[in-house]
């Protein structure tokens, strides 16, 4: 939601609206798990479930909460894959054995905030220690139900930059300093499609401006206060920044400025060590799939620019079950774990951008550099300025079905050669026949 936003962003499953009843059923009528017990001596323990690496283990703050707290005992329940662990979690909700503290992803947040749910959880807006103009504020609004109760705390955010090849940058005669990267398409996505034509003119051979116009539509569609969504009705037929997006990846694909992978695939992650594209959307969970499939040989070939216009990509919440035997240990350990002084701590072992904003301008955060990428790039400072300039968008329950409907009609154009108008026709198909 960075390294594992990445596999949160790729992997999140759909059938989020199917369990609204259940869910809402078995958070009301479950107590925690028995883990969340207390022993003889009067020890507490709070279990934590989570999906791929929050960073709470890593960055040493559970042994540091425990030695704060003596009487707090902390047991986090980890599973690798998001999809796994949402599919476990329904199954514990039917069942009983929730977690003092579950985590929930961005693609789950709009249903958990739902009439149906949001009195499943318990309000953290009251928490001790927790000030709600700490965080950033489209993030709060994003766990904020309908009557004012806020269910999940922020974690981490996606904000999205470019990042780009300077040596493919200069072959083509670009400018390949950030700054006058970042002012070849400020404000406007069509003119980062533009720079792609003035790459491709002088382009070294082999080489292509963008991965994937599937990223490229991801990016203008995220940067947007609409989306898929108006007033909780499915309106994508209608949405200036679906419509926006389609036409430019259309442009992308006909202008060959794409390379035509479909990210997090194996030719994608192979593309990188061959270093056939030049530019990819860039959430800062990237900057780990760069490193990892670039390889050491690439060290310093790479850097990053502000985007066109600020948007999200990923990133999750910390909530505690109203019906946990502790709730308000659990919700005093979710304000603790996620206050500016711990998110930085997260941010520095594992890169996960904090999203309490109150840490982005604390060091170790605004200053921060990537070693693989080059000390001239100012990475701390481009994702910190690019979260908080991201506003507030409703993602709905289906957003990640709808996201995956869209690349795949994308890709019906580049991998396929179906024409505009053919590969919108089966998207807007299987919209309309599997998501209400």
């Amino acid at each position: 939601m960075h390294h594992t936003t990445e596999q949160r962003a790729r992997i999140r499953s759909v059938a989020l609206a199917s369990a609204a009843a259940a869910l809402a059923l078995a958070l009301t009528g479950c107590s925690s798990s028995g883990d969340a017990s207390v022993s003889a001596d009067g020890k507490i323990t709070l279990t934590v479930g989570t999906f791929g690496t929050f960073g709470y283990k890593e960055a040493g703050l559970y042994d540091a909460y425990m030695k704060l707290h003596p009487e707090i005992t902390i047991k986090e329940n980890r599973t690798t894959v998001e999809g796994n662990y949402w599919t476990a979690l329904q199954t514990r909700l039917s069942g009983g054995g929730l977690d003092d503290v579950q985590a929930l992803e961005v693609g789950r947040i709009s249903l958990a905030t739902s009439e149906d749910l949001a009195d499943a959880f318990a309000d953290l807006s009251d928490a001790p220690g927790v000030d709600k103009k700490d965080y950033l504020p489209w993030k709060w609004d994003q766990a904020t139900a309908a009557d004012g109760r806020t269910i999940g705390l922020g974690t981490d955010v996606g904000p999205m930059a470019i990042c780009y090849r300077q040596d493919l940058f200069k072959a083509a005669g670009l400018p390949s300093d950030p700054e006058s990267v970042g002012k070849l398409w400020a404000g406007d996505w069509a003119k980062f499609v533009e720079t792609g034509k003035r790459y491709q003119a002088k382009a070294p051979k082999g080489t292509y401006f963008m991965d994937s116009a599937t990223g490229l539509f991801n990016a203008v569609v995220s940067s947007s206060t609409v989306q898929y969504y108006k007033d909780g009705k499915l309106a994508y037929k209608d949405s200036p920044s679906v419509k926006t997006g389609w036409d430019l990846a259309v442009r992308a694909v006909h202008g060959r400025t794409s390379q035509g992978l479909k990210m997090f695939d194996t030719p994608w992650q192979t593309a990188f060590s061959k270093s056939t594209f030049a530019t990819t959307v860039c959430p800062s969970w990237q900057q780990a799939n760069i490193q990892q499939f670039s390889g050491p040989s690439n060290k310093g070939k790479w850097n990053i620019a502000q985007p066109p216009a600020a948007g999200n990509w990923g990133g999750s919440f910390l909530a505690v079950p109203a019906s946990g035997k502790h709730v308000d240990e659990a919700r005093k350990l979710v304000a603790w774990l996620t206050a500016p002084e711990q998110q930085v701590k997260v941010f520095q072992k594992v890169g996960n951008i904090p999203a309490n904003r109150a840490a982005h301008d604390l060091p170790g955060v605004i200053d921060y550099k990537n070693a693989y990428i080059g000390p001239d790039a100012a990475t701390g400072q481009i994702f910190s300025t690019a979260a908080k300039a991201i506003q507030p968008a409703e993602t709905g329950p289906h957003a990640q079905d709808l996201t995956g409907a869209f690349s795949t009609g994308v890709q019906l154009m580049e991998q396929n050669g179906k024409s505009p108008e053919e590969a919108w026709n089966a998207t807007a198909r299987q919209i309309d026949s599997t998501i209400q």
